[in-house]
């Protein structure tokens, strides 16, 4: 099977296997925090699903990313990787802690919500920074392979992650004092997560720049994002990648809330939110399967195409899967088409990251991943804002499904265009 032969290749780099199980761990821990969150806001029997309520939760929820990323992005070039990865895992534990805290001493409110905005702040210092890090543990040649198998299964982790939190739920209390338990077990995978990053050497991850570190006087953020920015607008391949990957995160992010509302309140009675939970849990697994199934296909696919040849392609299947929704909404149809959504971004995603990985420098990286966590987060900031707009409270948006999938052909096309221009095709 060509992934599992990708994952033996790269996890014979001693290295590469101490980051990726740094990334399992952490990401796993993630998946538990998103059940628990999901638990408080969507799931719970004393509080309804909404289109402005599911924009709002997202917009709290991404939001931080924009804000962080920036500043994550200069720092990463400035502090040592390793040690970021450490600290990031300690504070996020301490900081699920309280927001455990925050919750059962006031339940849901603006104090539980400026809590989660801060985890999630420190959150994007660690994701940027396993971005940053990867070329530092794999050879060049093996980047593709590598961004594959390791966000990929990244990605896998939090969802098993989600399914052990929905299983685990199900033994604490009903309401907020269940919920609270659920966060003591995710600040505890937090620092399993930490512990593990200390088998890799200070130094290991770079930056590779010699001169001194200068932590007192950092570019300001905003800032960073202008200097990314302008790295990389003198290489088209990588600006056509972020383009592109903004407008699958902004169509995946209106599908999103979408499925959201059909599992809670049209494909099942709003009162019985244990069947939507359970229906959203399948949805989510199909889409995992369709993450695996891009990991395995990816590497061969952009061989054979080049990477920009199987973005193209990747966006047309995501237009196809709206497609399908759109002619025939039943529970299998939305289980296929979510399958063929996450083969389609994350098919594409892997191939953006190695785009930016390899085209851009070192010394420039994380202010470069400083701008892709802005495309990638302020997009599907948008897709809630606009949710909330033109999403109806059960879901059922047949007009919705249709921009998107026109959305992601025009994409396709005009991306291709773009590329075939820039020669040789990678």
């Amino acid at each position: 099977m060509p992934f599992v032969a990708d994952l033996r290749t790269v996890l014979r780099g001693r290295d590469f296997r101490r980051l990726f199980a740094v990334r399992l761990s952490s990401q796993a821990t993630d998946g538990i925090f998103q059940v628990a969150l999901a638990s408080l806001v969507f799931f719970s029997p004393e509080r309804s699903a909404t289109p402005r309520a599911a924009a709002g939760v997202f917009a709290v929820t991404v939001l931080p990313y924009t804000l962080v990323g920036p500043f994550a992005g200069v720092l990463l070039d400035r502090w040592r990787r390793r040690q970021v990865l450490l600290f990031a895992n300690v504070i996020r534990a301490a900081m699920v802690l309280g927001v455990a805290g925050i919750l059962l001493a006031y339940s849901v409110g603006p104090a539980l919500y400026v809590a989660v905005l801060a985890c999630l702040s420190v959150n994007r210092f660690f994701l940027t920074g396993l971005g940053a890090s990867l070329p530092h543990v794999v050879p060049r040649h093996e980047l593709v392979m590598a961004n594959a198998v390791s966000p990929t299964c990244g990605t896998l982790a939090v969802l098993a992650g989600g399914g052990l939190a929905y299983g685990v739920r199900r033994l604490f209390p009903d309401g907020d004092p269940g919920d609270a338990a659920l966060l003591v077990v995710a600040a505890l995978g937090y620092l399993a997560a930490a512990a593990l990053v200390t088998r890799l050497a200070v130094d290991k991850l770079g930056p590779d720049a010699d001169e001194a570190v200068d932590v007192q006087a950092p570019t300001p953020g905003w800032h960073a994002v202008a200097e990314g920015a302008a790295h990389v607008r003198q290489r088209p391949k990588v600006f056509h990648a972020l383009v592109v990957v903004g407008i699958s995160r902004f169509g995946y992010g209106l599908t999103t809330i979408a499925t959201i509302l059909l599992c809670r309140n049209h494909f099942n009675d709003p009162a019985d939110v244990d069947a939507g939970l359970e229906l959203l849990a399948s949805v989510f697994a199909a889409s995992a399967v369709g993450f695996a199934l891009a990991a395995v296909a990816t590497p061969l696919a952009s061989e054979r195409w080049g990477t920009s040849g199987w973005i193209w392609r990747c966006l047309l299947l995501g237009a196809v899967a709206e497609l399908l929704v759109l002619a025939r909404l039943t529970v299998p149809v939305a289980l296929v088409a979510a399958a063929l959504l996450g083969f389609a971004v994350q098919g594409l995603k892997i191939c953006v990251d190695a785009t930016v990985q390899r085209d851009v420098h070192d010394e420039f990286r994380g202010r470069v991943f400083a701008v892709y966590d802005v495309v990638f987060n302020v997009a599907f900031v948008v897709a809630a804002s606009c949710a909330a707009l033109v999403v109806p409270q059960d879901g059922f948006a047949p007009s919705l499904w249709l921009f998107i999938a026109v959305l992601f052909t025009v994409s396709a096309a005009g991306y291709g265009h773009a590329s075939r221009r820039l020669a040789p095709t990678t």
